[in-house]
This record gives C-alpha cells, sequence and structure tokens, in this order.
C-alpha cells in the first residue's frame, strides 16, 4: 500500500549546512593544523573557577528549578550594570533578555522584527549564523561591503537614498566575523543617526568586543541610539559551555522576544545562570582572566600575520589583527581558495574558504583563519604548509635586490 510522506516546511528549501560545519568534519584529523574553527582555547577557560560557582550555586535548590524566562534576576542585575558602564548610561533590568547564546537572541529577533519578505541589510563578508538566521525568516537580504573602517555606512545611505527600507541592519561592530576589522566611531555615529532617520532597527551583534589586545574597542553602536539592539555573550570570555548570552533592547522588544522564548524552550539554564553570573559580578577575578586571554591571543594572532607575510609576502593581503579572533586574508593574485582548500588539507592545514561568508561578493580569493586555538610555532608551521599548497615562494625584500 502506498503511502504520502509528510512535507517539510517550505522555507527549508533555501537552507544549506553552514559550510565551517562541515568542514570542520574534515579537519578532525589531529595531523591538521585547523585554522578553520571559530573556537576560543579551550586550555584558556576557567574550568577550576567554573566548577567553584557550580558548586555553590548547587548548594540551594533555585539552580535546579526553572527561572524566568527573561532570565534569572540576580544575572540580569549584573549584566545591567556592565552594560552600564559600556554604553555610557543607566540601563534598566528591564532592557536587559538573558538567552541560550547570542545565537538564540538572533534568531529570536528575526521572528520578532521581521515579515517574510522584509529586507535586512547585512555586511559583505557576512557572520554565516547571521545569514541563516534571516534566510530561514524569509527575509530579502542586501549587502553592504565592509573596509578597514567596518561597515560602509555610505553605500547603506545610498539605498536608502534609493528607495530601499530595511526593517534592520545587522553588524558584528568589533573584531569582526569573518572580516576582522572594527567599525569606527564615526561610521557608529552615522549608523545609528540613519536608523533614527529612517526607522530601522540595528542589531549590533559584539561577541568580541572585550578581547581587545591594544586599545579597548570604541563606544558601541547602542551608546547612540535606542533603535540599536546590543548582543553580547559569556561564551568568548568565559566559556561556551554556559550558553548564556544577552541583549540590550528597549522594552517593548524584551516582551516581544519573552512571548517567542516561552514557545521556544520556556526558559534558559539556572544553573549555568547562576554560574554566570557569579563570574560575571567578580570584577577583580574577570578582569585578570580577560587579561590572560587577551595576552596569548594577541600573541598568537601576530605569529600567524608575521608567518603570512615572511612566506607569502605580498601576495596575501591579511587585515591587522587588532582584537577578536579571526583574520581575513586576500590572495592579490587571484589563487581560488575554493580550489586551493583541498591541496591545503592534503599538506596538513585547514582554513574557511571566503565563498562561505559572501553575499553578493564571491571572496573566491579570501579566506578566513582562526588563530585562537594554536600556540605560535605551530600557526608559523601552518602558514609553511599553506606556502607549499599554494606554491609560494619565499619573498624577495628590497634588501635583495
Amino acid at each position: 500500500m502506498s503511502h504520502l510522506e509528510p512535507p517539510l516546511a517550505g522555507k527549508l528549501a533555501g537552507l544549506t549546512s553552514s559550510v565551517i560545519r562541515d568542514l570542520l568534519k574534515l579537519t578532525a584529523d589531529p595531523n591538521i593544523l585547523s585554522l578553520a574553527g571559530g573556537l576560543p582555547d579551550a586550555e584558556l577557560m576557567p574550568g577550576t573557577r567554573i566548577a567553584a560557582a557550580a558548586e555553590s550555586a548547587l548548594r540551594g535548590s533555585a539552580a535546579l528549578q526553572y527561572t524566568e524566562s527573561p532570565g534569572w534576576g540576580p544575572l540580569r542585575e549584573v549584566l545591567a550594570g556592565r552594560e552600564s558602564d559600556r554604553l555610557g548610561r543607566r540601563v534598566d533590568i528591564a532592557e536587559i533578555f538573558v538567552t541560550h547564546g547570542s545565537q538564540q537572541a538572533l534568531s529570536l529577533l528575526a521572528e520578532v522584527l521581521l515579515d517574510p519578505g522584509a529586507l535586512v541589510v547585512v555586511e559583505d563578508p557576512a557572520y554565516v549564523g547571521a545569514i541563516q538566521v534571516f534566510r530561514a525568516a524569509g527575509a530579502r537580504i542586501v549587502a553592504v561591503p565592509l573596509d578597514n573602517e567596518g561597515l560602509r555606512v555610505d553605500r547603506l545611505a545610498e539605498l536608502l537614498a534609493a528607495g530601499e527600507r530595511p526593517a534592520l541592519v545587522h553588524t558584528v561592530s568589533n573584531f569582526h566575523n569573518p572580516g576582522g576589522v572594527t567599525m569606527s566611531p564615526r561610521r557608529r555615529q552615522a549608523l545609528a543617526a540613519l536608523a533614527e532617520e529612517h526607522g530601522f532597527w540595528v542589531i549590533e551583534d559584539d561577541p568580541y568586543g572585550e578581547l581587545w589586545f591594544d586599545r579597548p574597542a570604541p563606544a558601541p553602536v547602542a551608546s547612540y541610539s535606542s533603535t540599536v539592539i546590543r548582543l553580547s555573550s559569556a561564551s568568548k570570555i568565559i566559556a561556551p559551555t554556559l550558553r548564556v548570552g544577552w541583549m540590550v533592547a528597549p522594552q517593548r522588544v524584551c516582551r516581544a522576544v519573552e512571548l517567542l522564548k516561552q514557545g521556544a524552550d520556556l526558559c534558559g539554564s539556572a544553573l549555568t545562570q547562576q554560574i554566570a553570573a557569579e563570574l560575571l559580578a567578580d570584577s577583580a577575578w574577570l578582569t585578570g582572566h580577560i587579561d590572560t586571554v587577551r595576552g596569548v591571543y594577541a600573541t598568537r594572532a601576530t605569529a600567524l600575520v608575521d608567518a603570512a607575510r615572511d612566506h607569502f609576502g605580498d601576495r596575501l593581503r591579511c587585515t591587522e589583527a587588532s582584537g577578536g579572533m579571526f583574520v581575513w586574508a586576500e590572495f592579490t593574485d587571484g589563487t581560488d581558495t575554493g580550489e586551493l582548500l583541498p591541496r591545503a588539507l592534503e599538506t596538513g592545514v585547514a582554513f574557511v574558504p571566503g565563498g562561505a561568508f559572501a553575499v553578493s561578493n564571491p571572496y573566491s580569493n579570501a579566506m578566513r583563519m582562526c588563530f585562537t586555538t594554536a600556540a605560535p610555532e605551530m600557526l608559523t608551521e601552518a602558514m609553511a604548509r599553506l606556502a607549499r599548497a599554494a606554491g609560494a615562494r619565499a619573498p624577495v625584500h628590497s634588501a635583495q635586490l
């Protein structure tokens, strides 16, 4: 007897698996030096301190129970204080909403702010997680390019002048994933002004802002306007396993998100939120911990960029790694990184081709490299292997001519 197979939702037709997740399966081989992941270094995560905070939380029964949908009250108070310092204004606890990582915040906001067919403006190259969320929401996506000052706000202004009316603009303002750049203060102010003038939301996605190397990141875009919804996370500064992210948003947005979160998972984990509250409130310890992470990452970033320049010279143009976790690199001779990747894997090194982050520009000659999980000597070796795969010759310096 024949039977009809029940269908899946039509919106899944346009969705594909992340290239990065697929690549990570290939790089599980311990013989491959992987620059492909986007992971913080587990060796730097404060396991002993987390265990102590967990033991403290488990002394009471509240850590085992459901908690409020917007997040455990004391954690929201801690976050309100931290965000008040970042934004230079008082942030009320009602403006804080805790989510299962900042990715859940992005997903819930897409449901709250977007109707099918709504226009979303993203950066190009774009954060993969944002593209997946907006495509699943049925949005029409238009890309605005990045340069060394971040989002090209002038190009956004041109879109608006041409009659485009975005529902929201998404930006990774600090140490961009994958672009590695940070939006300049003047562009932050200009973006906030455009949002107020034209009535669209800005989602400022900021998981890397505290991972600066030489100087702190500029004041958030959200410090300039209440039309900016700010997202952040404990994943990069403490540990991803806590799955504690948060948003700072107007109360009406938080109330709308609460309705949807109740339908998704009711609430987050009371245990991990209590752990996060203790760690984030311990300012002296947290400052020292983040300083350590910054120092290690800065050394690794420098090693990667220096090795890339030593092996490729002007053939490979890299972003200056001033913070975060990533370096964006572009071959100036037209080398196709999608074609290079299989040869690179054969020599024992992996990266993410630029096409994985493409929206309008194909970025066929670009790649993203993550420097956080390998020691400097391993990063140097990774560049040597990549040079062999690319057939690179040692650059000739002017003193040798």
